[in-house]
């Protein structure tokens, strides 16, 4: 086999082999009907991912262009209240300090949002809503419907990323009232890092801003997209583009109900394998806050480290992620998105449950066979 790290990580993903391949072809004229087909197979299949029937535009630039791409669109010169309870929805709130009067709406990592702050922030006039759906930095899965009534009954219009969901969750914009949702290519989509997409409600264009950023340009990513053949208003990254085709195709192949029910199985095994060792999940979670079912969030064990767990872990040529910022050395978590199946995650597990015993952690009980059990 080839020397090749398996990378279990929130993003990016291993791509499987006819996703490479797309890759490997001669430059052709994005201006043409071949890259045109490509653009319109890839908007086909995402607004299944997305649970929508609104617009949807692909941008080249990863899924924080994306972010900022509807928050300069939709919410420059505005009042907003950024939902925040993760590394994303704090990047959220930064980019919107850049464009308007950003509000921060602030809980602790992993812990659930405050919605009561957040019918407060629009009572004083917020306009605009930014959450992430699927914290990836804490592995909390957040409400859309829930913050999705909340805005449509303040008139407010409602931004979810939702970058590490789509694809790999269940995901109903249109439903839930999300007036504009992003996606990155390198996530659940198991395409390569450097595409976003982003879709647009009829309600949020009639709300869009003068003048938004030159590359931002959303009106010209939807002009440009009703031509046909489809094409971008400045030159996109088409390698990446084909890539991103071959993943779409990939996904109408197995049926987009398969894929988050595949999701749904792999996230339920990891987190039998965190309980049969005795270790702690991270998040916490309520009626309406979730784990995640892209990525698993928990505890390093007592008297380890980030650098020493998955040192122990990389060691079988396998990568899982550690904490971000103030959770480094707090946290690990083990990324099962995109097309990765059981013989991944159970060697992933197997090489974390050899490092949490290395840490001094007497496990309960073997996190692999109670895995199986789940995939089995």
């Amino acid at each position: 086999m080839e020397d090749e790290t398996l990378l279990m990580l929130p993003g990016p993903v291993p791509l499987p082999e006819r996703v490479r391949f797309a890759m490997a072809r001669q430059a052709i004229n994005h201006r043409g009907a071949e890259f045109g087909g490509a653009y319109s197979n890839i908007v086909r299949v995402l607004k299944t991912c997305f649970g929508t029937n609104n617009d949807l535009m692909v941008i080249s630039g990863s899924g924080t262009a994306g972010m900022e791409a509807a928050v300069s669109n939709f919410g420059k010169g505005r009042k907003m209240a950024h939902l925040i309870n993760g590394k994303f929805g704090e990047r959220l709130w930064k980019i919107g300090e850049r464009y308007g009067e950003a509000v921060p709406i602030e809980s602790e990592w992993g812990t659930p949002l405050n919605l009561e702050a957040l019918k407060e922030a629009l009572e004083n006039g917020c306009e605009v809503v930014t959450m992430v759906h699927n914290e990836t930095s804490a592995g909390i899965l957040n409400p859309g419907a829930e913050v999705g009534k909340i805005c449509r009954k303040h008139d407010a219009l409602f931004i979810m990323d939702g970058v590490t969901s789509i694809g790999g969750d269940n995901v109903k914009a249109d439903d839930w009232g999300v007036d504009v949702a992003i996606v990155g290519s390198q996530k659940c989509l198991a395409a390569p890092a450097g595409l976003a997409a982003v879709s647009v409600s009829s309600r949020a264009w009639e709300k869009a801003v003068k003048n938004p950023p030159y590359y931002f340009d959303l009106p010209a990513y939807r002009k440009n997209a009703a031509k046909s053949p489809m094409e971008t208003p400045y030159t996109p990254a088409v390698p990446i583009f084909f890539a991103l085709r071959e993943a779409c195709l990939l996904i109408e192949e197995e049926g987009i109900e398969k894929r988050v029910a595949r999701h749904h199985r792999m996230a339920k095994a990891v987190r039998a394998a965190v309980a049969a060792w005795g270790v702690e999940m991270f998040p916490k979670t309520d009626a309406i806050h979730q784990y995640s079912n892209t990525v698993t969030a928990a505890r390093i064990p007592k008297g380890s480290n980030d650098k020493d767990f998955r040192g122990h872990v990389k060691k079988f040529g396998i990568q899982i992620a550690g904490g971000q910022d103030h959770l480094k050395d707090v946290i690990f978590r083990i990324g099962h998105m995109g097309c990765v199946s059981a013989p991944e995650l159970l060697a992933t597990l197997a090489a974390t449950e050899y490092a949490i015993q290395k840490s001094g952690h007497k496990v309960t009980s073997s996190g692999v066979m109670a895995a199986a059990e789940v995939l089995g």
